[in-house]
């Protein structure tokens, strides 16, 4: 290939009448103190990937599962900056599944149709109307609406839910009340079988499978089921690297109306003996006994982080210290 550059020395016929060569002086090198704002920003950029690199590495090919629900669902700005980093780990090689609830939208749907929402013990009470209701809101709408907007912003998602291909199967919910009696929740179940080789599948493929909080039991009927139990039981199938939540809090805090007192990284034990010595506010104590359980059957980290803080998926996954709560087994 010929050398494009210019030549800059003088022609011959210059020299040879005794000339002196035009010489184009060298730029002065730049110290550190006289470098850009421009160069500055770059190089803090360009260190922020090289910090990344190394968690990049590390969670090449692993499975995270992300629990997506909440305010940030409700919030077009929040939504948009927590996609495009799923597009983001998926770019760069981790698989993710996404399991979503609705709340909000399930109840401005049920609204609109002049029904009021019921719960008993913290659980949707869910009889005909309201069924056909979050499945329609949930499984179809808010479903297959994530995983369009995922392809919109340069990655690749499939809707898995009953007019595609279910993943989740169950049955349903059985309580008990402080006498003993039964509770009727209606169509409301747990998930008690997941279909882990179509989400392999797609997770090789490089396509994020997006599965709605809802199962189908034993004799077809299709089921409610909270969306922070449907994340588990996917991230426990799995054999998941991670499993995120999604909250409206920056993690599990000493004091609950207290940002500042985020604890960043606990172990199982850790976990235990806060919670044992009431460190650990009492609102916050079954998601966390839920994350212990989950550890115990096999996920190796449970993240919770604020959703609504923008990239906190990225800040938390691909950065040292994180934005959000850490909890992992005890090794």
């Amino acid at each position: 290939m010929p050398d494009t550059k210019q030549n800059n020395s003088a022609p011959a016929s210059v020299i040879a009448d005794g000339a002196a060569p035009a010489i184009k002086p060298s730029a002065p090198k730049q110290s550190a103190n006289q470098q850009s704002a421009e160069q500055i920003l770059a190089i803090e950029k360009a260190d922020v990937l090289i910090e990344a690199l190394g968690w990049i590495r590390r969670f090449r090919d692993k499975i995270t599962v992300i629990k997506l629900g909440g305010s940030v669902m409700e919030s077009e700005d929040a939504l948009r900056h927590l996609l495009l980093d799923l597009v983001f780990m998926e770019t760069v090689g981790m698989r993710v599944v996404v399991v979503h609830g609705g709340g909000a939208a399930i109840n401005r749907a049920m609204d609109a149709a002049g029904l009021q929402p019921r719960f008993i013990q913290g659980r949707r009470y869910t009889d005909d109307a309201t069924r056909d209701i979050v499945e329609r809101v949930l499984a179809y709408e808010t479903n297959e609406l994530i995983a369009q907007r995922i392809e919109e912003f340069g990655g690749r998602a499939m809707p898995l839910n009953f007019r595609s291909t279910n993943v989740l199967f169950g049955e349903r919910i059985l309580l008990q009340d402080d006498q003993g009696q039964q509770l009727d929740l209606g169509h409301v179940g747990r998930v008690t079988r997941v279909d882990r080789t179509t989400i392999d599948n797609l997770c090789y493929a490089g396509t994020v499978p997006v599965i709605p909080s809802m199962c189908i039991g034993p004799d077809g009927e299709k089921l409610n089921v909270n969306a922070d139990t449907a994340a588990t039981a996917v991230a426990q199938a799995l054999g998941a690297e991670k499993l995120v939540f999604l909250s409206d809090v920056n993690g599990v805090r000493r004091k609950k109306d207290d940002p500042a007192s985020l604890i960043n990284s606990l172990d199982a034990a850790q976990a235990r003996e806060l919670m044992r010595s009431g460190a650990i506010e009492s609102g916050m104590i079954p998601k966390v006994e839920a994350c212990l359980e989950t550890l115990d059957k096999g996920v190796r980290k449970i993240h919770i982080i604020d959703g609504r803080l923008r990239h906190s998926l990225l800040l938390e996954i691909y950065t040292n210290h994180g934005v959000g709560t850490e909890m992992m087994r005890n090794e």
